[in-house]
């Protein structure tokens, strides 16, 4: 059975990811979270604005796990694949200490119905439990694509 997960974006990251200019999305830690090892192909992604709504799904198309990491490691997971993951210069510099990482290729990207849900947590990355969905599981299938609104502006 695949897992659903509930992943926490900024706009320009998010943006990116609807216009399908961001085929990756990456996350590198200082320490092991718990979302490492439980991300795997056909999951489903519900993508939220970071303090706004949910507002699309995505498909995980593949998945790239790394541990100890190294600055060495991180540049030149930059110069591979940056062009996916469309980080900036800070952005990559504020993860060259970092020594675990994961690299998440979507497919499927469609916007919903926007869903307002009640997390007050700061975690960027849920996997998504019958206990702790957020109402999401239920939510089910995205009710409307939103073909017409790729682009759509928060």
């Amino acid at each position: 059975m695949n897992n659903c997960h509930l992943v926490i974006l900024k706009k320009p990251y998010l943006d990116d990811i609807l216009q399908r200019r961001k085929t990756i999305e990456s996350r590198f830690t200082r320490t092991k979270r718990f979302f490492f090892g439980r991300v795997r192909p056909g999951d489903r992604l519900f993508l939220k604005l970071s303090s706004g709504p949910v507002c699309a799904t995505a498909t995980v198309n593949e998945v790239r796990s790394y541990e100890d990491l190294t600055p060495e490691k991180m540049r030149e997971i930059k110069r591979r694949y940056n062009c996916y993951i469309r980080g900036s210069a800070k952005y990559w510099q504020s993860k060259m200490s970092c020594r675990f990482g994961l690299l998440v290729w979507l497919k499927d990207v469609e916007q919903i119905e926007l869903h307002w849900i009640d997390k007050k947590d700061w975690r960027a990355w849920v996997v998504l439990t019958e206990k702790e969905n957020f109402g999401l599981i239920e939510y089910g299938v995205p009710k409307t694509p939103l073909e017409s609104r790729r682009a759509r502006n928060f």
